[in-house]
């Protein structure tokens, strides 16, 4: 399938490895030119190298609001407007529901939702203009069913969807697509930590905690970057123009809600 965007320009947050990066490379290989952040930019800068030259690597800390803007001037100077932008960042760490620290909320408050919300703000009024725009956020299955002591993702990936949502409802007509996509257990170092986390606690190896959590997944595996970035490159498409507001688990059918 001819996915149509091809000289199309994208903008990957967290594009650096993980997720991100397997969204970044499954652009480029339908003809995108990618710029992708990390907080690191020799590790930005070593992935998009490693990606091809139509990648290019910048530095950017979403919890430092007042570097974003000239970080996006810097690349609209390079790749000109941005076509498609995904919303993609580190999840937060574990907490209780029952633990309320004002701080840590506050802190990721601004990482995970407004540091997104000003990104989309700054991008959108030229892809409304332009008649054609894809916003894909990556957020967690946890919106669907809260994951136990990950009370963060759980409440402000929620928050996201809610404002995605509305959102999608305004811009559409504009040519403007808004989607989220909902990962749940892929080879990832965030699925790693919590697969070392959970052993060391029981006191048994990873494999084992590993060889268990696949178990749970009716696919019997972990996904894989690439897998989810397909997944990406096609909510970016032309063909997919007529999907938006809608959240898309990438899980393996671990999910076990339809709706």
């Amino acid at each position: 399938m001819d996915l149509g965007i091809a000289g199309k320009r994208a903008l990957v947050l967290g594009g650096s490895k993980g997720l991100g990066r397997g969204i970044a490379e499954a652009l480029t290989a339908e003809g995108v030119a990618v710029a992708l952040t990390g907080r690191d930019l020799n590790a930005a800068a070593k992935a998009a190298s490693a990606i091809g030259p139509a990648a290019r690597g910048y530095a950017l800390d979403l919890s430092k609001p007042d570097t974003l803007d000239g970080v996006l001037d810097q690349i609209e100077a390079d790749f000109g407007s941005i076509d498609i932008l995904v919303l993609n960042g580190g999840g937060p760490p574990p907490s209780d529901a029952s633990a309320i620290d004002p701080d840590f909320w506050r802190a990721q408050f601004e990482t995970m939702v407004l540091a997104g919300m000003r990104v989309t703000g700054r991008l959108l009024p030229g892809m409304r203009t332009r008649g054609f725009g894809r916003v894909i956020a990556v957020a967690s299955t946890s919106i669907r069913e809260p994951i136990a002591g990950l009370t963060a993702s759980n409440a402000l990936r929620s928050a996201v969807a809610g404002w995605l949502k509305t959102l999608a409802g305004e811009v559409a007509a504009e040519g403007v697509t808004v989607n989220l996509l909902l990962p749940g257990r892929l080879a990832t170092d965030r699925t790693l930590s919590f697969d070392r986390m959970d052993a060391e606690s029981e006191g048994v190896d990873i494999a084992t905690v590993a060889a268990r959590s696949q178990q749970e997944i009716p696919l019997g595996r972990y996904g894989t970057p690439a897998e989810f970035g397909a997944a990406a490159a096609f909510l970016a498409s032309r063909p997919a123009g007529y999907i938006t507001g809608v959240a898309l688990p990438v899980d393996g059918g671990l999910s076990r809600s339809m709706l």
